[in-house]
């Protein structure tokens, strides 16, 4: 058992274990996928990336790349054949393309459970209602008439969100208390509201007035093994994650709250895997559930630079039925994103001492594009 961890019930069966020099396959391409293979490498393990993209970041340090779409069964086929495990680095993955993988006799974690969830923010957020947690207020929304029944159970403002495909801020826009605020009527606000997310189903949330908004990085072996690493407070501008800092200034019972929370979500998925889920703290020990990713997390970064194993190493850990690592860090530390043109200062953090620097490999930067990030360590207090 980890510090901050314990064991619950182990998965159906023995697991699977991936022997020394073995494979291992990641769907998708991105910095993540980068993240983990460079941790795979280091272990002495083979990474085999499927990404349609042919020059991404992450084939550019893996063994192969099989340039191909997400729902080319071949291609999967071929992924399945090549590994001993296969994992994703991203939640927008067909969750069909997993159970193909499964289907063609390899070892998929965390598994199609987790990831058909997350992907539709209307089965996460009742999800976590039926395991006993809180959410935001939301209501389902197909259509305007829909859309106008959910506003009087959220109140003004609100934020509408696509159910699908949604992330940095993608796929919502903020519904305010006054009418006039786009120049036309009401309802003219709401159709505008509507047609700005792409008139898709979606899901309308109250607003929440929360103190604080954190997030915590956790691990479950396949033998129920859980490790947790300390909460961290983020701070985003347009949906985007521009810093995460540890440790976060909330009080122990919210902590507790969090981590009890965790806890339970990912022995109810039966989760395998690196996960980041993301909290808005209200009040002392009053915790709301905003969202989770069943991958490696942005706010989980600063682990590279304040934990002896990081959140990229745990996830290789714990999908290849490896021993979990210890997630306590030896240090604070301010995660902060370079985004866009702001790795061009990437010499500056270099030049930095108790900065680690990590940059993505990236060829264009554009405005809000993810180029990179770094960590600022200080001494624990």
């Amino acid at each position: 058992m980890k510090a901050g961890g314990h064991k619950d019930k182990p998965l159906d069966g023995e697991g699977h274990y991936v022997p020394l020099n073995g494979h291992v396959g990641i769907l998708g391409g991105g910095q993540l996928g980068r993240l983990l293979a460079m941790a795979a490498s280091r272990l002495g393990l083979n990474v085999h990336i499927l990404c349609p993209e042919e020059n991404c970041p992450a084939a550019r340090v893996a063994t192969s790349h099989i340039v191909a779409d997400y729902t080319d069964e071949r291609a999967l086929t071929q992924l399945a054949q090549m590994c001993d495990v296969v994992t994703y680095e991203f939640e927008n993955v067909p969750a069909q393309s997993v159970t193909t993988i499964i289907e063609r006799g390899a070892s998929v974690f965390p598994g199609a459970k987790p990831l058909a969830i997350a992907q539709d923010r209307l089965l996460e957020k009742r999800f976590v209602h039926e395991i006993g947690g809180q959410t935001p207020i939301f209501h389902p929304v197909d259509d305007l008439a829909s859309l106008e029944e959910g506003l009087k159970k959220t109140g003004r403002p609100a934020i509408l969100k696509t159910r699908h495909l949604g992330y940095d801020g993608k796929g919502q826009t903020r519904i305010s208390p006054e009418t006039d605020d786009l120049g036309a009527t009401w309802q003219d606000a709401i159709e505008h509201a509507w047609n700005e997310i792409g008139a898709k189903p979606s899901i309308l949330e109250a607003f929440v007035p929360f103190e604080c908004e954190v997030s915590i990085i956790a691990a479950r072996s396949q033998t129920g093994e859980i490790a947790l690493y300390d909460p961290s407070e983020n701070i985003h501008d347009h949906g985007i994650l521009r810093t995460s800092t540890v440790p976060a200034t909330i009080t122990a019972k919210s902590e507790q709250v969090i981590r009890d929370l965790t806890h339970k979500i990912i022995a109810e998925l039966d989760y395998v895997g690196v996960i980041g889920i993301e909290y808005f703290v209200v009040g002392d020990g009053e915790i709301l559930v905003n969202e989770f990713a069943p991958r490696v997390h942005n706010s989980g970064h600063w682990t590279e630079a304040a934990c002896t194993i990081s959140q990229f190493e745990q996830h290789i850990r714990a999908v290849c039925g490896w021993p979990l690592g210890d997630p306590n860090r030896h240090s604070n530390g301010v995660m902060t994103n370079l985004l866009g043109s702001e790795m061009d200062d990437w010499r500056q953090f270099a030049d930095e001492k108790n900065t680690m620097l990590t940059l993505y490999g990236k060829r264009e930067g554009r405005e809000g594009r993810k180029m990179g990030h770094y960590t600022r360590l200080a001494s624990r207090s």
